[in-house]
């Protein structure tokens, strides 16, 4: 087996909070040794979250075995999730924040799957993968995210299973979406439809569109930074109030924080 030196585009105060986790979390089990110790273990996990190298290839890289590797991902990311906000949450500190919007869009994270798992496959996109809902901020921050289901499901009936529109409602808060959300009513502003629109609804569909675009930005930030591709099933029924996905979470780095973490031979 061949190794080579990599790097991460993160910076080293995600790593310290990640490592602060896994060190409490081993604290509060008792765990008093393991094969890595916190900060390769987070470093490991965000090798995984960051690029989706394979459980193989950190496993070769990181010393330890395949098993380990795969225990240390799942162990990481639930752990990070639990601290991700709550759907009502978000919502208040939105509302605090004083947005005279939000985003509501929908995208699909790609998966590995085949022919046969129908549910998983997105007639939109053409591709098998998991449904994410984003509420994102005026300026393209990531506000919340959902929990995942299968690619088949459309952005409307996601927004409803996870109690979006509702919460969003509830709070006052106006929400741009695009198309995929006619028919939801409050709060929800989509764009008007069909051929041979007058010339008002043509302008407020650019007005829209220019509003909604930066939001919009929050889904490139969650393709880019994270890694669903082993996501295996969708859960079952959310509760009222979900929690956001479980490896789907993504910090913005301040730029002065943007600072490459070596990697170990992969």
């Amino acid at each position: 087996m061949l190794f080579y030196r990599a790097a991460l585009p993160l910076s080293c105060k995600t790593l310290n909070y990640a490592a602060g986790i896994i060190r409490r979390h081993r604290k509060s089990i008792g765990s008093c040794w393991r094969k890595l110790n916190p900060g390769q273990q987070a470093l490991l996990v965000l090798a995984y979250l960051r690029k989706g190298e394979t459980f193989a290839g950190l496993a070769a890289g990181f010393g330890v075995g395949t098993t380990t590797a795969w225990r240390y991902v799942n162990e990481t990311t639930e752990l990070l999730a639990a601290r991700a906000p709550k759907l009502r949450q978000a919502v208040r500190d939105a509302v605090k924040a004083g947005w005279a919007y939000v985003v509501l869009d929908g995208t699909l994270i790609p998966v590995g799957r085949v022919a046969a798992d129908r549910p998983f496959y997105s007639g939109k996109h053409r591709k098998h993968g998991m449904n994410l809902q984003v509420i994102a901020s005026p300026t393209g921050d990531i506000v919340w995210v959902s929990g995942p289901l299968p690619g088949a499901v459309h952005d409307l009936t996601a927004a409803r299973i996870w109690g979006i529109l509702q919460a969003l409602a509830a709070s006052g808060l106006i929400t741009l979406s695009d198309k995929g959300y006619h028919g939801a009513g409050e709060p929800a502003r989509t764009p008007y439809r069909g051929k041979n629109k007058p010339e008002s609804q043509k302008d407020a569909n650019r007005a829209h569109a220019r509003l909604r675009s930066p939001g919009e930005r929050a889904n490139a930030q969650l393709k880019h930074g994270a890694s669903c591709a082993n996501s295996a099933a969708a859960p079952g029924a959310p509760d009222s109030s979900p929690k956001p996905s479980t490896s789907c979470k993504y910090a913005r780095l301040n730029p002065d924080e943007k600072r490459s973490v070596s990697l170990p031979g992969l």
